[in-house]
């Protein structure tokens, strides 16, 4: 092999190696929030929730009526931090695995398999739908939807 072509397949493997890193990195930022919400809801720290959305995030939930009907239920994130503080630490247990996550330039989504304690007994399991931004380079949750049911939990 010539310099030449060793030089190409240095700086293609630099390239490579660089955008990998970089991707892995934005991902962690982006696990980092996700991670940092459910930190808050466990240690009652509304403070900590408001911090991990955006100023015009939207939280909703998909459940079944009495009727069984599909039904959506939005609550508002101030709600939901003013509830978080009225939880004892500990409380309120959501594990979570990252099942998915894709990154876009300023948009990310992650896709999280849940089950959900609350004061060391289940609750309830789902799956959470993020969907973040990145505003002045900081990773926001913008959009939040989940899932909840008490069985079957196969996740």
């Amino acid at each position: 092999m010539n310099i030449k072509v060793i030089a190409i397949l240095f700086t293609l493997i630099a390239a490579f190696s660089i955008n990998c890193f970089a991707q892995a990195t934005t991902e962690d930022s982006v696990k980092a929030v996700v991670t940092g919400l459910f930190s808050a809801m466990k240690s009652s720290d509304g403070q900590g929730v408001m911090k991990a959305f955006s100023d015009s995030a939207i939280l909703q939930t998909i459940g079944n009526s009495k009727t069984g009907q599909t039904v959506i239920r939005t609550q508002n994130v101030k709600d939901f931090a003013a509830f978080v503080n009225t939880t004892v630490n500990g409380d309120a247990d959501e594990r979570i695995s990252f099942e998915t996550i894709k990154i876009d330039a300023d948009l990310a989504i992650v896709w999280t398999p849940y089950q959900f304690y609350y004061k060391n007994q289940f609750s309830h399991c789902g799956v959470n739908s993020f969907h973040l931004i990145r505003i002045n380079g900081e990773w926001k949750i913008h959009f939040l939807i989940d899932t909840r049911r008490k069985t079957p939990c196969n996740l």
